[in-house]
């Protein structure tokens, strides 16, 4: 008998088949990413019998394949701006004012 998805928080279940449409929706370094923390996941989830940890992971790479398959472009340039982020560099801005007006919000 097949255990039925788990669902935490009323957020999206997590289905067995969850891990591959994620990775299929990862782009570039995110895979090995993923699959790095997948492994790990898996490995503690067998050692103290708790899948929570794997359900957690898969929760939050589950967010980072929608951020790709809205908007490629916009992720892209989101993981541009995280590298450059993280080898000190300045990024372009703009208060929360500004984006609201920008928006029409």
């Amino acid at each position: 008998m097949m255990p039925s998805p788990s669902t935490f928080d009323g957020d999206q279940p997590v289905s067995a088949s969850t891990p591959r449409e994620i990775r299929a929706a990862l782009i570039g370094e995110e895979i090995a990413h993923f699959d790095r923390e997948y492994r790990q996941a898996m490995a503690d989830a067998a050692e103290s019998l708790d899948l929570s940890g794997v359900v957690s992971m898969l929760k939050r790479w589950q967010r980072v394949a929608w951020s790709t398959q809205d908007d490629l472009e916009a992720h892209r340039h989101m993981l541009a701006c995280a590298d450059e982020l993280n080898a000190g560099g300045d990024v372009a801005t703009e208060s929360w004012q500004q984006t609201k007006a920008r928006m029409s919000l």
